[in-house]
Formats: C-alpha cells, structure tokens, sequence
C-alpha cells in the first residue's frame, strides 16, 4: 500500500510540475499574443495618426532663379543658400539610378513603398553591432521624409516618424503604382534629396550635385560619378570629397561593390570604376553674371514687385528686355572715345519709346572695381538737356516755339533766388531777341531762364514729372538749365525723352517682360505701363525743334543719316556732359563723368573742355548708327494740327522784364514770377566770376574691353525647375 501510495504522490508531483509548465507556458504566450497585439494595435493607431497623403502640401526644398535675355540667352542666377535644379528621368544616367537603388534600397522594384525584409534585416544588424547601422527606409519612405517632413520631425529618429512615413509610402506607391511609378518616384527622389554644401550653398537634386562637385550635367556623369554622388544622401559631410576625400572614394567604391553584387554592373566594371582617381572641378557656374549692372536691376525689380521672401525662395524664370547686341554696340561706341589713358567713364540707357523696355543700360565701368550702377542710379546734373522740360511745358500751354521770343543776354536773379547771375555758355549771347526755336539750337541759358520765370518753375516741374522724372525738383529757375541737387540718372532721362518720342505716351521702364513661377503659374508682364501725358501735335513741335540741333545745333556730332532729334547738355565746369535724343523708335541717353565725382572735364576733347556737343554726342551718333539697324524712317506725324494759344509774359519780346537795375551789376533783376531758394549749384547757369581751380582729373578705369562680364559661352544651360516634373531649359 505505502508502494502505492508513493507512486500516486510522485504522478501527481509530475503531473503538477507538467500543469505548471503548461500554465506558464500558456500564461507567456497569452501575454506575448496580447503584447503582438498591443504593439499592433499601437502601430496601427500611430498609422491612423498620420494625415492623408491628399491633405499634405509637399514641402519645397528651395531652388535658384534664372534671369534671361530678351533673347532667351541666360544672364544669371538669383543667389540662393539652394541650389537646385529640376531635371527628367531621361536626363539621369542609368548609372546614377543603379548606384542610388543598390546602395539606398535594393528591393526598391520589389516593394510597394515599405521593405518588411529590410526592416527585419536592418534590425538584426543592428542588434548583432550594437549600433545603428541601417535603417531600414526605402527609397520611397525617405521621399515622403523629404517632401512632407518639417526639418524639426525629420531630423528626430523616432519610431512614431518611421511607421507615419511607412504609412505615407504605401499610399504614395498607390497613387504612383507599376514601372511607371517607380520610375516617377525615383526621378522625383533624385531631383529632392540633398548632396552636400560648399561655399553656403546646398546642391539638392542631382543636376545641381553635378554641377557642384564635377562642373557638369547630370546627364555628362560617369559609373564613378555616378556612384560617388549616390552616396552622399546618407551622411553628405561625412563623405563630402571637397573636404573629406579619403572617406569619400572609400564610400563610393563601397556603392560600386554593392551596384556588382546586385548585378547591375559587371565585377570587371566595378574593378575598373574603383581604380579611377577622384577628379573634381570646383566652379562658379551659377555665380557667373553678365551685364552685372543690369542683373542688379532686374532683381532690386522684382523685389519691389514680389517682395523679398519670393525672389529669395528662388524657382522663378524672368525674362526680361535687355538685348545683348545693342549693349555691345554701346560699349563699342564708348570705348571708340573713351580709351585713352585718364578718359572719363560714360554710360548709355536705350528705352523703346513704343512701350518702356529697357533695351541698352551699359557703361563702361567694371563690375568688379564698383557695383555702383550709373546708368541707373548716378543722380547727376543734367544739363541743358533739362532745359527740353521748359520747352514742354510751354508747347503744352500752347506756346508756339517759333513765334515766342525772349531777350538773350546775363540775367540777375532777384534775392528770393540768391542774387546768381545767370550767363550763356562760355558768356556768348545771340543777343536781341531770338525765339525758342532758335535759342534752342544755340542752347541759351538766358532765354530758357526767362522763359522758366514766365512759365513759373513749378510748371516746369510739373512737366518733367508728367514726363517721366521721378528725381528730387525743387522748382528753382536754374533747374530749367539743369542745376539740380539730386537729378538725374541716364534712366530717367532717357525715359523723359521716350515721352516725347512716343507722341505723348509717358511709360514705365520696364525691364521684365516675363516671370514664371516654380508652380507652372506665368506673369505675363509685357503689356505697357502708359499714360498719355501730353499732346502729340505739342509732341511733335518739340522732336521738330530737336531734330534741327542734330542737324545743324549743337547736336551736329549726333547725326546718324536718319530722321533723329537730341539736345546736348553740361554742367558748371564740364563736370557732367551729356547727349539725350531718339529716333521714332529709340530713346538714348549719354552720360559721360567721373564717377567718382563731379570733376571737371577740361582739355580732354581734342585739346578743349568736354561738353555734350563733343564726347557725348559723338558716342550717341555712333552708337545709334548700329542701334537703328535697317530702320530709317520719319518721325509719324500727329492726326491733328498744333494748336497755338495767346501767351504773355513778363519776359517775352525784347524786354528784358527787369523791375529794376542791379547797380552792383548793372543787370537786370527778374520780375520775382515763380517761387523757391536757390540751390547751392547752378548747374548750366554761369557766373560772371570764374570757378575755383579744380584738381586734374584722375586715371579712369580702363575701357578697353567692349564686353568684360561675358563668360564662357561653351557653357550649356541646365534645366530650370518650372514647378512640373522635369522643368524645362532656356532656349
């Protein structure tokens, strides 16, 4: 019996310990199953958490802008700390998509969008290293982490990010299913991921990595290239060549062993790419300009009109009005003038007067010696070409030029102006009485100023700003002959005579025709800015006035053989001499100074000053020779006759006008009509007393070179991002 007993006793022992073990089991598996399922259940509502992949707005990895020509020739790039390109799938090497998938995602053809075998493979590397040493993201998840992921997300590895990017990869596999999608999203991948940064710039997308470590197109790349470039997205400083050579070939021989295990190259391909030295070409491809001056302009432009965050977010395609072969005539003439050892600068702007595109804004400065833009910006005395605004506003009143006479001879401006004596260039007067015609053609000082006094300088002023300049006037009498403070640039002048030109039509400069946003959105901007500022039939009395100085005033130099008017200016001293006038369908205006200052300009033209009749006119006449190309025709007549209207002044006739005698001077005062204080400077205005000595004029850059800003014309175009895959490159 206690046999027995014993027996049961060690059966149940046995059979107790086999429940225990059961239970336990049990017990592990219920709570591994309810764990699986609560680390499913977790995966899946962090899933969830993820927005639609509909309902998210890619983010954009930033891009240059491109500046065109009117002929579509490229200018430039807009700096900015992206530089990126957009190009298609048929302008990426095979090479280069091998070597991407093998090192980055090798099942990449397989899956659809998320690789379980590489995330159980990357897990064990992992875990058998001790670190991190794969990830386990496909092509298609670092796309979404590109595209969709805000800086702050992506640059914290968490498990929440990789199953959110997970979830977003299956979809955007969904949308871009089959070959065709693969081939969408690896095109997409290699236009978006980041290669590295030089010099403060971050080469995103392949085309740009191209041109920032080898000064070519992506389509130019070699197997070596191809696999150098492939592996920078993982650690882009670690492996950066430029300042990390050693690790950089070390890694792309690593891309070249993987691109032959996987058997897109041959071992012998592989052998022969690994044995290739590391050749790299640093350039400033998208830091060459030309016409820098220009350039300027357009981009201080397009702030104006877009604002800063725009135009530095880069993407854009402007197109603007600048023609290359004109800028080069310009300089042509300039330098047939102004080569000589210690010649002044000049700058020349050429406007279309049918519609305010800037067609010629050169000079003959360098760049690189100052950035200062003269064409545009130089505030300069003008001169008497200035005096044009008197003569507008008196044909605008009605005034008929070849009737209306003043006296010509020195004139002392009452107190209320500073007592300044006004005089005829190099103190010679016609004398008696000359009408305005006349004293146009023989630019006299004396006239235009009685004329200004009985026009009233505010009516002077007046006319300049419906003309078109936008400088600082004051309404002073002297300012009729060009003695301003903060007036005027080449720009404005030209512009103020395109309005004569145009009959009337007064336009806004324009300088960009065209902008394309990186969203395939297009500003059409070639439509004209205009009013109608004046009478044409007034118009046209004046260009018959300014057509007779080209022919036989002071403009003689400026004659081109074609129907042309211009009128000549110089300031006090010579320091300033110009040369402004158009053709029915140029307007030019010719600066010529130191840029430096207002230097006077003596014995520099053929032993004698320069003046507007000399330099400025010359360079004016051979540069619009070339300008005008073919075209030779008439100026168009007005559809209505010039109406004259009755007009009395106090200076009119061979009146002097005087209230009374200045026995200092024994000249007489002006009547007080108008109003204002004398500016320091006179500008055309000359004082009976000779000026201070000046110091001689120092050396002026040199101006040989007829195109110094152009660069290497070999160099190709790359595609320009237009918002669409792909993009699209300049003609």
């Amino acid at each position: 019996m206690s046999a027995r007993r014993e027996r049961q006793r060690r059966r149940r022992r046995r059979g107790g310990a086999g429940r225990v073990i059961i239970l336990t089991l049990a017990v592990l598996t219920a709570g591994a199953v309810i764990g699986v399922l609560s680390a499913v259940g977790y995966v899946v509502g962090v899933a969830n958490s993820a927005p639609d992949l509909g309902t998210l707005k890619p983010q954009d990895p930033g891009r240059i802008s491109t500046v065109l020509a009117s002929d579509g020739s490229r200018l430039g790039f807009i700096q900015n700390d992206v530089l990126r390109f957009t190009v298609k799938s048929s302008e990426i090497p095979q090479s280069m998509k091998d070597a991407t998938v093998a090192i980055e995602d090798e099942r990449f053809y397989r899956h659809r969008g998320v690789d379980f075998e590489g995330v159980v493979r990357a897990a064990l590397k992992n875990a058998t290293s001790g670190r991190t040493l794969q990830g386990g993201s496909t092509l298609t998840m670092q796309l979404i982490r590109a595209l969709y992921t805000d800086n702050k997300e992506r640059t914290a590895k968490t498990f929440k990010r990789k199953v959110r990017e997970a979830k977003l990869a299956e979809e955007l596999e969904n949308i871009h299913g089959g070959r065709a999608g693969k081939t969408w999203i690896l095109t997409k991948y290699l236009n978006s991921v980041p290669y590295g940064t030089n010099g403060g710039q971050t080469a995103v997308g392949v085309q740009a990595a191209a041109r920032a470590y080898f000064n070519k197109r992506a389509s130019e790349l070699t197997l070596a290239e191809s696999a150098l470039l492939a592996g920078l997205p993982q650690a882009p400083s670690q492996y950066n060549p430029f300042s990390a050579p050693g690790p950089a070939v070390r890694r792309r021989n690593d891309v070249l062993r993987k691109m032959a295990d996987v058997g897109f190259i041959s071992q012998v391909a592989a052998q022969g790419a690994i044995a290739e030295p590391l050749e790299l070409h640093r350039n400033n491809y998208t830091r060459q300009k030309r016409e820098s001056y220009f350039f300027d302009y357009v981009t201080d432009e397009l702030i104006k009109d877009y604002g800063v965050k725009t135009v530095r977010s880069g993407g854009l395609t402007i197109k603007t009005t600048i023609d290359l072969g004109l800028q080069r005539k310009a300089r042509l003439a300039i330098a047939k003038d102004l080569s000589f050892f210690g010649a002044p600068s000049s700058a020349i702007v050429t406007i279309n007067p049918a519609n305010g595109n800037i067609l010629t804004m050169a000079t003959s400065a360098k760049y690189q010696d100052s950035k200062f833009n003269v064409a545009a910006d130089g505030k300069r005395q003008p001169g008497s070409t200035f005096k044009i605004m008197a003569l507008v506003a008196a044909v605008d009143k009605g005034i008929d030029p070849r009737s209306k006479s003043y006296a010509s001879g020195p004139l002392q401006l009452g107190p209320q102006y500073g007592s300044v004596v006004i005089n005829c260039y190099g103190k010679k007067c016609a004398g008696g009485s000359p009408n305005l015609v006349s004293a146009t053609l023989r630019s006299d000082n004396t006239v235009y100023t009685r004329l200004a006094l009985d026009l009233g300088p505010k009516n002077v002023v007046k006319a300049a700003r419906k003309l078109g300049i936008k400088s600082e006037l004051q309404g002073y009498p002297s300012e009729t002959l060009g003695g301003l403070r903060q007036c005027c640039s080449p720009l404005e002048m030209a512009n103020a005579y395109a309005t004569i030109a145009s009959g009337g039509w007064r336009n806004r400069p324009k300088a960009i025709t065209e902008v394309s946003h990186p969203d395939g959105k297009v500003d059409d901007l070639s439509k004209p800015r205009r009013d109608k500022a004046f009478d044409s039939a007034a118009m046209f009395e004046v260009t018959k006035i300014l057509e007779q100085n080209i022919k036989g005033g002071t403009g003689r130099r400026a004659e081109i053989g074609c129907p042309a008017a211009g009128k000549t200016g110089t300031t006090e001293s010579n320091a300033n001499a110009w040369f402004v006038g158009y053709t029915p369908r140029l307007a030019t205006a010719v600066w010529v100074g130191f840029p430096k200052g207002n230097i006077p300009m003596g014995n520099l033209f053929q032993g004698g000053p320069v003046d507007g009749g000399t330099f400025p006119a010359q360079i004016w006449g051979t540069y619009m020779k070339a300008a005008k190309r073919k075209f030779c025709g008439e100026f168009p007549k007005p559809d209505h006759p010039f109406r004259a209207k009755s007009f009395t002044g106090s200076y009119n006739g061979s009146r002097t006008g005087s209230s009374s005698i200045n026995p200092a001077t024994g000249l007489p005062y002006d009547s007080g009509n108008g109003g204002g204080v004398v500016p320091p400077q006179t500008g055309g205005a000359r004082p009976q007393t000779p000026p201070p000595a000046a110091p001689p004029p120092p050396p002026a850059p040199d101006t040989g070179g007829i195109d110094p800003e152009a660069y290497d014309p070999s160099q190709p175009d790359d595609g320009i991002d237009s918002g669409a895959e792909g993009g699209a490159a300049p003609p």
